[in-house]
């Protein structure tokens, strides 16, 4: 293993903190501080009642987590959805998005993973000796 700014790598997997992957406000590398090239993925710090610009992407679906925080997300067709931690948001390509952190004493943050070509299918498998993916103590129906 080897560790730099906090971000753990190792044979097949990186694991990081989001303060292990900038600091302040803005963007946080998710997709570059852990190598991940499947996809993008990226953190964004807001400050309290901030509203970022207007965008539209040309090729990518992307999908919004709010990870902490109350945030809104305005549409193209000026729909506006509040969204609270835990909640997502799935947004086309060419649909207009902005983002407003809906606090004036704390701040939100969202994870964005963008991709496009679509969903691989359920390529999971178990490794030797493993039994089921949920362990010996699996849940009822698991």
């Amino acid at each position: 293993m080897t560790a730099a700014d906090g971000v753990v790598k190792g044979d097949g997997y990186a694991v990081a903190g989001l303060d292990d992957l900038g600091e302040g406000y803005g963007f946080r590398k998710v997709r570059q501080g852990l190598g991940v090239t499947a996809f993008g993925a990226n953190a964004i710090v807001l400050p309290p009642s901030y509203e970022t610009g207007s965008h539209l992407h040309e090729e990518q679906e992307e999908l919004y987590f709010v990870h902490s925080g109350s945030v809104e997300f305005e549409f193209g067709d000026g729909s506006k959805h509040r969204l609270e931690a835990g909640a997502f948001a799935r947004v086309d390509a060419p649909t207009v998005r902005k983002v407003r952190n809906l606090s004036d004493s704390e701040d939100a943050v969202y994870v964005i993973i963008g991709g496009k070509d679509g969903y691989v299918g359920r390529d999971g498998k178990l490794p030797p000796g493993e039994k089921s993916r949920f362990g010996d103590n699996a849940p009822p129906g698991a």
